[in-house]
């Protein structure tokens, strides 16, 4: 019986550390192939904004994080640089300056969600026609599945 239990606990321990890593694998692993340098240029020229995204805000950790250039025009929002990887990110336009998932859960009612990103080298999400860039001042990254901030950065 003792045997059965030591087995049960073992396997049990290999199978959930096997779905957390692919769970943390999988994005990375299916995730499309970014823009290149010339192409993320291209769409910020002419940007309305820029900001930074850090490593170093409140709310990142070493799993979760963003690093580079953001520029936001009236068509396009572009990014060079690189974040975490990680499952169903969305980048938001928010109404205020925001560093952690709190401070984000407490203004995303007010916040736009601009699209999808779904490559963590560098991106291009179109801007719909419905959300305009001057109505909000910052930028956010934010993981819907899991309610995770990844990065954030004020353009204006």
């Amino acid at each position: 019986m003792k045997k059965l239990i030591l087995l049960f606990i073992s396997h049990g321990a290999v199978f959930s550390l096997g779905f957390a890593v692919g769970i943390y694998t999988l994005p990375i692993l299916i995730a499309p192939k970014g823009p290149d340098q010339a192409e993320v240029s291209r769409s910020a020229q002419g940007a309305s904004y820029t900001t930074t995204f850090r490593r170093d805000l409140k709310g990142s950790d070493p799993f979760h994080w963003g690093d580079g250039s953001l520029s936001i025009g009236q068509d396009t929002i572009s990014f060079m640089g690189k974040l975490a990887p990680g499952p169903d990110y969305k980048l938001y336009l928010a109404p205020k300056y925001v560093e952690d998932a709190e401070q984000f859960k407490a203004i995303k009612s007010r916040s736009a969600q601009v699209g999808d990103v779904k490559t963590f080298e560098n991106f291009v999400v179109e801007m719909p026609d419905n959300i305009d860039p001057d109505d909000y001042t910052t930028a956010v990254v934010w993981c819907e599945t899991f309610s995770q901030f990844i990065t954030a950065g004020a353009y204006r």
